[in-house]
């Protein structure tokens, strides 16, 4: 008895301790730092390390994503189809123009019942593609009741604030019929930036819970790696997203005082301190290369060309179609699902340009953390577990298309090709620079 109290007070204390993370990533040999040190050799060493039955599962699950982007934009697009030939948006502008007389409100009325409507059609899309989906490739932690919860919740969000936003378009659309797409495109920049801003401090906890980092070794160097990179952080977060799957991440978000940095538990758990530090150097990279504000600009440049051509296809297709639909023009709330049948045209052909957008500032934060943080094996070991749900070693089509971030074997390259060009930092017997890395 005494014997068992003693293992169930080790126990117990065992749970209460925070995880440690491992002391350092399991090499590969061929990844090694020594003096014949190959950095390709090193990449398909540490790519040789995933089992390959568990490579062409994320395989599979990553090429399953591609189909789904096609259906996603053909379901939307028949269900936005379907609500312009059956009336049902008139009939929906009719009902929200019983409720009330003002017409902000009306628009916002429209908003609430289309947003049902369409969350109810999509309903089976969604709760494959991301529940059912999910929990069979073992990426999902959450029962069906909580992740519906996470549905509601989002939802619920859609309603709000993406009413207050049709709703101010709107307005601008009635009262500034020649240049609606001009001042469109700014309302939608206003928006977006508040969103960015107001993102990390209150709509994120809606979803998860946000508390101060409890390990303070980490804390520690992960505050010291952000100072020397010019980061005014005083403090770290975790989140625990481990209830919703096991993937890992870090980020510093926010804008004009509401940043933050901050790592998923899942991170904490399952990385060792150099991985740990190597996702923080490269969402570091992000605020310090301010793409943010790039991001900001480009999301600006896509809108304009957007809304351009938006306003062009909305005046041709009422002109030929609005009176079968009884749409009264481009004022008309009605029009609702026929502009998001243009923009999910336009969205969907413009995959592969957000993509490279994304995934060229993805990289460029792959290397400043790679620099920043000096971790290329933690870099390595943290990319192999992304690999869980992203292919590992796709065609070069496949990367420019629909990876919106780099792919494991080109992030792992970087990061070897940094440790061929920099083994005297690793070990001092070693060279530096003196020959190039393949």
């Amino acid at each position: 008895m005494v014997r068992l109290r003693l293992a169930i007070l080790f126990l117990a204390l065992m749970a209460a301790s925070p995880a440690q993370p491992p002391h350092a990533p399991a090499v590969p040999p061929a990844a090694q730092a020594s003096a014949h040190f190959d950095a390709l050799a090193a990449t398909n060493a540490w790519l040789a390390t995933v089992p390959p039955a568990q490579r062409a599962r994320s395989d599979a699950y990553f090429e399953g994503g591609y189909w789904l982007i096609l259906w996603d934009f053909l379901y939307a697009a028949a269900i936005a189809i379907l609500l312009l030939e059956t009336r049902i948006s008139t009939r929906i502008r009719s009902a929200a123009e019983q409720i009330t007389s003002v017409r902000f409100f009306q628009t916002v009325c429209y908003w609430f019942e289309f947003s049902i409507i369409t969350a109810v059609a999509t309903f089976p899309l969604t709760v494959y593609e991301s529940f059912f989906r999910e929990r069979r490739y073992g990426l999902m932690n959450q029962t069906f009741s909580d992740w519906l919860l996470d549905q509601f919740v989002g939802l619920a969000l859609g309603i709000v604030l993406g009413g207050l936003v049709v709703g101010v378009l709107f307005v601008v659309v009635r009262r500034l019929p020649r240049t609606w797409h001009v001042w469109g495109t700014l309302v939608t920049i206003i928006f977006l930036t508040i969103g960015i801003m107001i993102g990390p401090v209150f709509i994120a906890p809606l979803f998860n819970t946000y508390k101060p980092l409890s390990d303070p070794v980490i804390k520690r160097q992960i505050l010291e790696l952000a100072h020397a990179n010019g980061i005014r952080a005083s403090d770290v977060y975790q989140v625990d997203a481990s209830r919703q799957s096991n993937r890992v991440s870090g980020n510093v978000s926010g804008l004009l005082g509401t940043e933050r940095i901050t790592l998923n538990d899942n991170l904490l758990r399952r990385c060792s301190s150099q991985a740990i530090l190597s996702v923080m150097g490269h969402e570091m990279g992000h605020y310090v290369l301010h793409h943010i504000y790039n991001g900001i600009i480009f999301s600006s440049l896509v809108a304009i060309l957007f809304f351009a051509i938006l306003r062009w296809t909305l005046d041709r297709a009422l002109g030929m179609w609005g009176a079968r639909w009884d749409i009264r023009g481009v004022g008309d709330v009605a029009a609702v699902p026929l502009a998001v049948l243009i923009l999910s045209i336009l969205g969907f052909v413009f995959i592969p340009i957000d993509n490279t957008f994304t995934r060229t500032q993805e990289y460029e934060a792959d290397l400043y953390g790679i620099n920043a943080a000096r971790q290329p094996d933690g870099e390595a070991e943290v990319d192999l577990l992304l690999g869980e749900y992203r292919k590992l070693d796709p065609s070069p089509f496949e990367e420019f298309v629909f990876f919106d971030h780099p792919s494991g074997r080109t992030r792992i390259y970087a990061a070897m090709r940094w440790k061929a060009e920099n083994l005297c930092l690793l070990d001092p017997a070693l060279p530096c620079f003196d020959r190039p890395a393949r």
